[in-house]
């Protein structure tokens, strides 16, 4: 465990807040952190966020406040420290051998494809991003994407890029291998259309480092914890 002071949190879309925690370990692109919102034992348990980016020791995660928990993690002050486990889950296998990578976001879900497409592009892959939200007003991150690659932004109301979802892109010939990140059913349409790529789980967690196991899923290789050996996985792993 760290204790991380909190250097920024601020709302960059509708109820949606970018956190920049300092002093943290080195992440690699689809780990993900738990941190305890206070000091108190309400709410008992810790809150998983997946890292959106990390450079020299700066963390940051982005959270849409839905409970009680972010709705006191949207209230904490710069200059206020969290007790935070670092270095969760396994994180997106870059090392393959397609050159054009597609990312795919949903929602939240968008938000550790920035640290992945800067990554990416480190190792000189081309990136193209497909990025959902439901309306404009909850969009964020959108020049950071613009400056990695080819963006394509789609939202459910049309008032920003394509009305639709990215689910709609999917028979777009841009689309080879991909990595995604989103709700459930997103994921689980896009893995049924193609196997060829990685995809992020969200699941509930107790304890966020295997000992729970109450964010176990099926896999063609039996149960597997999304903790630990997720939560990025193959999409042929998955039984749906």
């Amino acid at each position: 465990m760290s204790r991380l002071i909190v250097k920024a949190n601020d709302l960059i879309a509708h109820n949606t807040y970018k956190m920049l925690l300092k002093d943290a370990l080195p992440h690699l692109p689809g780990q993900f952190v738990e941190i305890k919102v206070n000091d108190t034992m309400t709410p008992f348990l810790r809150r998983p966020f997946s890292v959106a980016d990390y450079e020299n020791g700066i963390l940051s995660i982005v959270y849409k406040v839905i409970g009680v928990g972010t709705q006191i993690l949207s209230m904490i002050k710069p200059g206020s420290s969290l007790d935070v486990i670092e270095q969760l889950g396994n994180g997106f296998n870059l090392n393959i051998n397609d050159k054009k990578v597609t990312l795919i976001g949903g929602g939240c879900g968008c938000a550790p494809l920035l640290y992945l497409a800067k990554e990416l592009r480190r190792i000189e892959k081309t990136v193209t991003l497909v990025m959902g939200f439901s309306s404009k007003e909850d969009c964020f991150f959108i020049d950071d994407f613009y400056s990695l690659g080819e963006t394509i932004v789609t939202t459910d109301d049309g008032t920003l890029g394509i009305k639709g979802n990215v689910v709609t892109m999917m028979n777009n010939p841009i689309i080879d291998y991909y990595y995604a990140v989103g709700p459930i059913a997103m994921l689980k349409t896009i893995t049924i259309l193609s196997k060829r790529g990685q995809i992020s789980l969200e699941e509930r967690m107790g304890c966020g480092f295997g000992a729970c196991m109450g964010c176990s899923i099926l896999t063609h290789q039996g149960p597997k914890r999304v903790c630990v050996e997720g939560p990025v996985f193959k999409s042929e792993d998955l039984v749906w």
